[in-house]
């Protein structure tokens, strides 16, 4: 085996030492973003993220370059960096957040956030399924001080009956916008914004609010897309400028409403918010609606969006009929509710829900029918008033008295006509 001379040897050392010195040279030179930690600067200059993600989902740098967050030299890291409560993880040299919430979006929209947080939108829209599961203490005291007894609550039973799978398919789906997070927040800004896009005008898309205010139980999309306003917004939807700065929104902008512009919107100086109840007088969700504890303040809020467009006599007149289907049906319901009271106060029926084929008509009358009446009472929706709700309250106040008819039959206990309101037997 040939030696290798001592010549060999310090001409290699000579050329190893030179290439390592000609590295440090142009290192030096590099700017301090190419040198030092991973950060958001570096990611500004070089394109980072972009290069792999680029190739592997490309969808999302494509949704960002199209981004107000690009115009404006937001980029990856900027979002995705851990911040306070988040649990963080290695990628390929960044530190990034494994979970991104709405706390990630408040490091600039704090405003926003804090508005969100308020809303029904947070916490209830949780613990409506899920009662208190996943949050914590603070969480439940914060949801508790902007709506009381909204956290507080069990599971909903319909969750429970159909099992965890159709929970987390169906009910979650929707709900999660306010599921408790980790790091102290609420749900995420993306349900309605979407992730990379995070745009304005989707947000004002009805169909994003229709993503979950539609079917039966909240039919607000159906009753908006029969409405005036929606026919409108349909018809000429090419003449909205749905990207418009938010705080200068103008008519020119949205002639005609789309959901944001009644609920949310700043309309030629209107304030905007993030919590789509502020605008509302009344609990219309509930069996029996009641009026909101800020009610007054939030119809006169809302009646201010109305008179962009409609005189003062038309708004109040719209508010007066909407008022009186409201008070009917709320008395429609409580006649339901006092036959079945009536039935458990005599023993026949238990306490236990969704046991009986008349418990699931009292719960279709006001969750389903009941709701689409008062809806298309408040968003101009006549036909969701009348054949979609009203009709349909008839229809199942007669099944449900024939089904009380029948379980007092049965029992030997006798039948009677209809009990009203205040009425129950003894």
């Amino acid at each position: 085996m040939p030696s290798v001379s001592f010549k060999s040897v310090f001409i290699a050392v000579l050329l190893g030492t030179a290439i390592i010195v000609a590295a440090l040279l142009v290192n030096s030179h590099r700017p301090p973003v190419e040198t030092a930690q991973p950060s958001a600067d570096l990611v500004r200059a070089t394109g980072k993220c972009a290069e792999c993600h680029a190739r592997e989902t490309s969808a999302v740098v494509h949704q960002f370059e199209r981004s107000r967050h690009a115009e404006r030299g937001v980029n990856c890291l900027d979002c995705h960096r851990p911040v306070e409560g988040q649990d963080p993880m290695e990628h390929r040299g960044f530190t990034l957040a494994r979970s991104l919430t709405a706390k990630n979006c408040a490091q600039c929209h704090a405003t926003e956030y804090e508005q969100f947080e308020r809303s029904r939108h947070a916490g209830p829209s949780w613990a409506a399924v899920r009662g208190t599961q996943g949050f914590s203490p603070e969480q439940i005291a914060l949801g508790e001080r902007f709506h009381p007894g909204w956290i507080k609550r069990p599971a909903h039973p319909v969750g429970e009956m159909e099992g965890e799978a159709a929970t987390v398919g169906g009910c979650d789906a929707c709900h999660d916008i306010g599921k408790p997070n980790a790091d102290g927040s609420f749900g995420t800004c993306t349900e309605c914004h979407s992730r990379h896009s995070s745009s304005v005008a989707l947000a004002r898309e009805p169909r994003t609010c229709g993503q979950c205010h539609m079917g039966p139980d909240h039919s607000q999309i159906e009753i908006f897309e029969e409405s005036k306003h929606g026919v409108i917004f349909t018809a000429q939807r090419e003449r909205f400028n749905l990207n418009a700065h938010p705080k200068q929104l103008t008519t020119v902008d949205m002639p005609a409403p789309t959901c944001t512009t009644c609920h949310m919107s700043g309309l030629e100086g209107l304030k905007v918010t993030h919590n789509p109840g502020e605008r509302l007088s009344w609990f219309l969700f509930a069996p029996v609606s009641t009026r909101r504890p800020e009610g007054n303040s939030g119809e006169l809020q809302m009646k201010e969006v109305c008179l962009k467009c409609h005189a003062h006599t038309q708004v109040e007149n719209f508010y007066g009929i909407a008022e009186k289907v409201l008070l009917s049906t709320n008395e429609k319901v409580k006649e339901a509710q006092a036959v079945v009271a009536a039935l458990r106060k005599d023993g026949l029926l238990d306490d236990k829900p969704f046991n009986h084929p008349i418990k699931f008509v009292e719960f279709d009358l006001w969750h389903y029918f009941g709701r689409t009446a008062k809806h298309g009472a408040y968003m101009g929706g006549a036909d969701f008033v009348q054949w979609h709700g009203n009709y349909e309250l008839a229809r199942l106040r007669n099944e449900l008295d024939t089904m009380a008819e029948e379980l007092r039959t049965k029992s030997g206990k006798g039948g009677s006509g209809p009990v009203k309101p205040g009425d129950a037997r003894p």
